[in-house]
């Protein structure tokens, strides 16, 4: 069975066009600024981070769950999840500008708490992590992506039973990974400030944010026939159903954080929100308590509208910006702890990360069958449709009647 590479000669080379537009901008951003250029960059990187994270999450839910339903749509899952890899080299420019974006990295920061926390927060040691958290998530991408499409030639159940292992392995390694990247990456941008719920707020966006990515996708790929034969409105429901459950949890974890903070009143920790209550931030800080929580959930409680394409395709580009607020609101009061404004560099590092890791993509998923195959619970999840009648006017009833 052969598919069809989703990108022509014509649309590449308006992608490499976007590459070497956005990435003299960028260029330029950082002879201009190098810091400014640091945090931009830091900023576009933890925005495509969080949706390959999120990625590796729902392929390893799946595998955990023994999902049927997700079946069709696991593959492009599991290819943004393999774009760990080439993450790790877009990590450089971070490495290199370290000194410039990280304040503990600075010898002349002479403050006591920094130096209680020096056997954690040095180079030599903040590299390693980083060696860690990039073979950890490429291993552990690089297997449940090889299992599942050597399925789709030899049809083994054993493939599925190996997934299962590594998912149930991985998912301890993620937790503890994912955690360390955002303290490390993040986190000690502010490194006087504590939070022991940090890791799982940056777990809960990075998995929320997917959860609409992936529905975009697939409404995507199915329009594009790739998926077309797989998908049923069922499917659009769960994820839409998934995406809710995100939303709450996203909330229930930022409110958690800051309640315990502020009710605790404790200096070292207050700070950090006193810093976001100034200024801009008050107004970006408002954003996302309506934005990424009150209009998600609003729009997600009817069940019928988890099951139209546009107005769930509007509610993932909503997600997408509400991510990039949100990492907007943790990194760059650091640079400007007065307001934020989007500066150029902050679009040219988001354009030409996008546009690097799209090209990727698209040369994985044209490579390799569209969807598992010979996945076991395929059947299955083409059954699922039975459960709701046709709609028609929301344009997902995928390959079905």
């Amino acid at each position: 069975m052969s598919f069809a590479a989703p990108t022509t000669n014509s649309s590449a080379r308006w992608l490499w066009g976007i590459i070497g537009l956005s990435g003299a901008c960028a260029g330029a951003g950082l002879v201009l600024d190098a810091r400014q250029f640091g945090f931009s960059y830091l900023l576009a990187f933890m925005f495509y981070l969080s949706l390959c994270l999120g990625s590796m999450f729902l392929v390893m839910l799946h595998h955990l769950f023994d999902a049927s339903w997700s079946a069709p749509i696991r593959r492009f899952e599991e290819h943004i999840a393999f774009l760990l890899p080439v993450m790790f080299l877009l990590f450089l420019p971070i490495a290199l500008l370290a000194p410039r974006i990280y304040p503990w990295m600075n010898p002349a920061n002479t403050d006591y708490s920094l130096a209680a926390k020096s056997l954690y927060l040095n180079r030599p040691f903040f590299y390693l992590r980083v060696l860690l958290c990039f073979g950890v998530w490429s291993w552990l991408a690089f297997k449940l992506r090889y299992w599942s499409i050597q399925q789709d030639n030899t049809g083994a159940a054993g493939c599925t039973h190996k997934m299962r292992k590594f998912a149930a392995a991985g998912i301890f390694l993620y937790a503890v990974t994912t955690t360390i990247a955002a303290i490390d990456w993040m986190k000690s941008l502010s490194p006087d400030w504590y939070s022991t719920m940090y890791g799982v707020y940056f777990f809960a966006s990075s998995a929320w944010t997917m959860t609409a990515t992936a529905y975009v996708l697939a409404v995507v790929l199915q329009r594009t026939g790739h998926l077309r034969p797989v998908l049923t409105p069922t499917i659009y429901y769960y994820l839409g159903s998934l995406l809710l459950a995100f939303t709450v949890f996203y909330a229930y974890i930022h409110f958690a954080q800051y309640f315990v903070i502020w009710n605790a009143n404790v200096p070292e920790e207050t700070f950090w929100y006193v810093l976001r209550e100034k200024g801009g931030w008050w107004n970006i800080g408002l954003i996302i308590v309506f934005g990424h929580f009150l209009v998600p959930f609003l729009a997600l409680l009817r069940i019928d509208l988890k099951l139209v394409a546009w107005w769930m395709v509007a509610l993932g580009v909503w997600a997408w910006v509400m991510n990039f607020a949100d990492l907007a609101f943790n990194i760059m009061p650091n640079l400007d702890p007065d307001t934020y404004v989007l500066h150029w560099t902050d679009l040219a590092c988001l354009v030409f990360l996008g546009s690097v890791l799209t090209w990727v993509f698209l040369v994985y998923f044209s490579r390799h069958a569209p969807y598992p195959v010979k996945d076991p619970r395929l059947k299955e999840a083409l059954t699922h449709h039975e459960i709701f009648p046709p709609v028609q006017s929301a344009g997902l009833n995928g390959g079905h009647p």
